[in-house]
């Protein structure tokens, strides 16, 4: 069966408490009531659990890949995935569509210095 641990406790009970006070005190915009995630369309919320699924999944492989790879391998493919969402949002949602010269340039150099630094940190496993 599952076993919970301390942190899965403590990141669903962050969520209640962080989620609440965003909705109350946004960055931007107008708050939030809490009767409007009600009001949200099914896709919505099919979404976000497919997302909760793919993260979960993607924690759990990762933590079974440590115990095949070792745990610097496992942890430079799991700090791959902010490179992967980021390269989502410039290819799939474009993001950046008409941005600056210097915006690309840079979002390239973000791309090339964060790979050149999960392959250093997967390269430094002495295993």
């Amino acid at each position: 069966m599952f076993s919970t641990s301390p942190v899965s406790v403590g990141a669903l009970a962050c969520c209640f408490v962080v989620n609440v006070y965003f909705m109350k005190r946004p960055i931007r915009g107008a708050p939030v009531p809490f009767a409007g995630y009600w009001g949200t369309a099914p896709r919505n919320h099919l979404l976000g659990i497919l997302g909760g699924v793919a993260w979960g999944m993607g924690g759990c492989l990762n933590f079974i890949a440590a115990g095949f790879v070792g745990v610097p391998i496992s942890y430079a493919i799991g700090q791959s995935a902010p490179l992967i969402a980021a390269a989502w949002g410039v290819l799939i949602w474009q993001e950046f569509k008409g941005a600056q010269r210097g915006a690309w340039v840079s979002l390239g150099a973000m791309f090339v210095c964060y790979l050149a630094a999960i392959i250093v940190i997967a390269l430094a496993y002495n295993g």
